[in-house]
């Protein structure tokens, strides 16, 4: 009979710990392991929106740089026409003088041919002037 007391004893020792000790330590306990799960799914979503962030902002990059590209294409586009318009222009004018250079020395060819001509024509009736007094004299 001894032991009953003991027993007795144990038992309440054994209900106290689970009220005073083992509940609030497995309350407390249970607490920090949500709030650590919380934190660490936090950090996850946290880390996902990051993620999300870098990802935009690199797509943004990577239009701009497109961007930049075209536009820097579309000038040396330009820049090649206008310079190819410029080009034309002096090809035009360059030619344009030339046919004048051209109609002007034919213009002077042909009234070099005509003096010629004329000079041709008066030396002929000089020489023949000159070639029959002579002829016409020396045979009377």
């Amino acid at each position: 009979m001894g032991a009953i007391p003991t027993a007795l004893l144990f038992i309440v020792l054994v209900l106290a710990y689970q009220f005073l000790i083992q509940g609030p330590l497995t309350a407390v306990l249970a607490k920090r392991r949500a709030l650590t799960e919380g934190a660490i799914e936090d950090a996850r979503k946290a880390v996902a929106v990051a993620e999300a962030k870098a990802q935009e902002y690199a797509e943004r990059l990577r239009q701009a740089r497109s961007g930049a590209y075209k536009l820097r294409e579309q000038r040396a586009k330009q820049w090649t026409a206008e310079r190819d318009a410029a080009l034309d222009a002096a090809r035009q004018a360059a030619g344009q003088k030339v046919r004048e250079a051209q109609a002007e020395l034919e213009a002077e060819a042909a009234a070099a041919r005509a003096a010629l001509q004329a000079s041709a024509a008066d030396l002929a009736g000089r020489a023949v002037r000159a070639v029959l007094p002579a002829v016409a004299g020396g045979s009377r």
